[in-house]
């Protein structure tokens, strides 16, 4: 990897999925925080104040830093429109319904099939990200990183299938893999915080009025429930400002790829929170396999033959 790489995308995209890592113990606290059960109107009604709050603050901060707000065009809006449907609202609808309907463990290794999912619709779309061998084993040791770390959290995968547990999920990686690409068509020449501010607003909006028609609110509310909130805000405000950007400037592929750190993050942070053992010698390899995957997708042509002539 080259150096402007190294700043350009592996720490951005480190700081992305570190952030969306944590939101797996954050989420599971928030519930208990404003004291949300089983009911899934009340979960989206939670993903609805966290997104679309998310949406607004962008559009502040973008606001501030351009000293105007940034609205789209008028043929801009079908498409940011689109973004906000898929990856927000369709996305998360899925996830915390489906999330609730199974465990922990499978739906972290179904939500790293959003990899798979955006580097297989990229292949077709995108001329210059092409599936090679490089990406194709990567890809595989990143994923079997990430079998290996959530199956050691609790022991086995578990058997069954259920549409509205394991079936979800798969929608909900589907979602986000084709949000991925579609984030990289509608990203095209526009300001990646107007497209982030404006599809998480529009995303979360629906979200939102979806768990408020079903009944959905919050039973408690309390300082450290409304800081969570704030914590989830703002790290879907940077995570998304951040991952639009990235997807703006290089290829699907190698952008995605980092999408296997999310559920090892999200395993070894809910350790700690949980105040298990985290520092395994099988979480360090699961860790260090899915960093091997990440470097072989992003290696580059000229890397690989200046390698061979060495």
């Amino acid at each position: 990897m080259k150096r402007k790489d190294i700043a350009g995308l592996l720490l951005p995209a480190l700081l992305c999925t570190l952030l969306w890592g944590s939101a797996f113990p954050a989420v599971k606290t928030g519930y208990v925080l404003f004291g949300i059960g089983e009911d899934a109107a009340s979960k989206l009604f939670f993903a609805g104040w966290r997104f679309m709050l998310a949406g607004v603050a962008v559009l502040i901060v973008s606001t501030i830093l351009h000293k105007k707000l940034l609205v789209p065009h008028k043929g801009q809006w079908k498409g940011i429109l689109l973004l906000g449907v898929v990856q927000t609202t369709m996305q998360y609808v899925f996830f915390y319904i489906g999330l609730s309907h199974t465990t922990g463990v499978k739906g972290s290794v179904i939500t790293a099939t959003t990899t798979f999912l955006a580097v297989g619709i990229s292949h077709f779309l995108f001329p210059d990200d092409r599936i090679n061998t490089r990406k194709a084993i990567g890809c595989v040791l990143g994923f079997a990183g990430v079998l290996m770390i959530t199956v050691s959290s609790a022991g086995s995968l578990g058997g069954g299938f259920a549409w509205n547990g394991e079936g979800f999920m798969l929608l909900s990686s589907v979602a986000a893999g084709a949000g991925a690409v579609i984030s990289k068509f509608v990203a095209n020449g526009q300001s990646p915080m107007m497209v982030t501010g404006w599809q998480l607003t529009a995303g979360g909006a629906v979200l939102l009025i979806a768990g408020i028609i079903g009944g959905g609110r919050f039973q408690t509310v309390s300082p450290q429930a409304l800081a969570l909130l704030g914590y989830l805000i703002f790290l879907s405000a940077a995570a998304f400002s951040i991952w639009t950007a990235l997807l703006k400037k290089y290829q699907v592929g190698r952008v995605t790829v980092y999408n296997f750190l999310v559920p090892v993050f999200g395993s070894l942070m809910s350790g700690m929170v949980l105040h298990e053992t985290v520092f395994t010698v099988r979480n360090m390899l699961a860790l260090a396999l899915v960093c091997v995957g990440i470097i072989l997708v992003n290696r580059t042509k000229k890397q690989d033959v200046s390698e061979k002539l060495a």
